[in-house]
């Protein structure tokens, strides 16, 4: 993530609310990085991991026997706490202004569309890489060894379950240039198309009872949701007054009643994460808000060498920690069951307090596990920018996996399949002719984070 300047023009061109916005610092200097995002994002994926070492529960029974049960869905809580505890949209929120600046920056250097998916695309595809040849590694292990084909398939299914993020976020950066390009002629509008689509397609889905119908709100919601990101970029959230902020976040809140009451919407917001729902856009624009007016804490917080040091800590591997921390933790909870004690029966007080050991250790095992996958985390582009024709290629290549993980499911065949398109798009993305010295295409290549 780079500088969040915004030309003046580019202000005006987006209507007054947002010249306006963008003229006004004294909330947010747009000019400079924005830690507090940074904050967020780590915010985000840190509690992503503790939601889900409070969602798997793999402990001895009373009749010591195996237990393995979701011990978080069963509290009769959990559907209100989701209303809090889904931080996916905002963590897209955060993506879209980090895409925005990086974007504008990358353009005053003279970059191009294809030099910008070609960074983001890498960013995605790279970390994802090793994962998949891990399952072909351990599903095809587990096969030669005779283990039970059904608690395999329970295994990988929920491991790999947070791929989806990766399907999503890799449409939308895909997608910033242009995006970026509509947000600067007609803000409002693009919001529009976008919610108008978001409604359509639900309608759609929800009325013929086909969910299938749901996967086109991968393009609509969350590029709707970058689309606040951008917003945010534009300082239209900092220029608003603070109780002007609440009312907005207390309606955004407010919204999601009748929708999960009287509409068709579940009220477990992680249910309406895939196919993602209109819900999830009310959420984004709370949040949004709540970040904003949290922000002046945030950045006295940031301020302190102690939350520098752990943002930067977790920042640098964030998709180490997001991507394998599920795999981590069924490895941990298993390792656990060797030892005598150490697996209390799922959902029962001791399990409940043994929660925040776990999560140390298996933060901990994630950092020793990043030393050998987290230099995937580094775009390594070698050569200029590849042809627009190929950059789209390997974006497609890159989209496919996590798609057919979150359309089918991760076995042998996706993860086999996966890492032979993986492979491709990091060949066809991060090596491409030879560079020159001082190649501009080499230089345009590149966008900071």
């Amino acid at each position: 993530m780079s500088d969040g300047g915004v030309s003046p023009s580019t202000a005006t061109r987006g209507g007054s609310g947002i010249s306006r916005a963008a003229a006004s610092t004294s909330s947010i200097d747009l000019s400079k990085r924005d830690l507090t995002l940074d904050l967020a994002r780590v915010f985000c994926v840190l509690l992503v991991v503790v939601i889900h070492l409070l969602m798997v529960g793999i402990g001895i029974g009373p009749d010591g026997a195996i237990e393995v049960s979701r011990p978080l869905e069963a509290q009769w809580w959990f559907a209100p706490v989701t209303w809090i505890g889904q931080i996916m949209p905002l963590f897209f929120v955060v993506g879209g202004f980090a895409s925005l600046t990086a974007w504008r920056s990358l353009t005053r250097r003279g970059g191009t569309a294809a030099g910008y998916v070609r960074s983001r695309v890498l960013r995605l595809a790279q970390p994802a890489l090793p994962l998949f040849l891990f399952y072909v590694v351990v599903i095809g292990g587990a096969r030669m060894l005779g283990v039970d084909p059904e608690l395999v398939r329970l295994a990988v299914v929920g491991a790999a379950s947070p791929l989806w993020f990766l399907a999503a976020y890799t449409l939308c950066q895909a997608l910033v240039p242009l995006m970026a390009s509509w947000h600067a002629r007609a803000p409002r509008a693009t919001l529009l198309v976008l919610l108008a689509g978001a409604v359509t397609v639900d309608a759609l889905r929800y009325s013929t009872g086909i969910d299938e119908i749901g996967l086109a709100n991968l393009f609509f919601v969350w590029l709707l949701v970058q689309q606040l990101g951008f917003w945010y970029a534009d300082g239209w959230f900092a220029a608003r007054r603070r109780w002007t902020l609440v009312l907005i976040a207390v309606a955004a809140y407010a919204a999601l009643v009748p929708l999960t009451q009287w509409g068709p919407y579940s009220d477990d917001m992680l249910t309406n994460l895939n196919p993602p729902t209109l819900p999830l856009v009310a959420l984004a624009l709370a949040q949004a808000c709540i970040l904003c007016l949290l922000r002046p804490a945030l950045a006295r917080l940031m301020n302190t060498h102690a939350a520098r040091a752990v943002v930067f800590l977790v920042g640098s591997r964030l998709m180490t920690i997001y991507l394998w921390h599920l795999p981590v933790i069924l490895l941990v909870s298993g390792l656990a069951l060797l030892v005598p004690g150490a697996s209390p029966a799922p959902a029962s007080p001791a399990w409940w307090w043994s929660r925040p050991l776990m999560f140390a250790i298996v933060l901990a095992a994630v950092f020793g596990l990043s030393f050998i996958v987290g230099r995937w985390e580094a775009p390594r582009e070698v050569g200029p920018v590849p042809p627009t024709p190929v950059v789209a290629v390997a974006t497609v290549l890159a989209f496919i996996p996590p798609f057919a993980v979150m359309e089918f499911f991760m076995d042998l065949p996706i993860a086999i399949l996966g890492s032979v398109l993986l492979g491709a798009a990091v060949l066809l993305l991060g090596r491409w002719g030879t560079p020159g010295p001082g190649s501009a295409h080499s230089r345009s290549g590149t966008v900071s984070s």
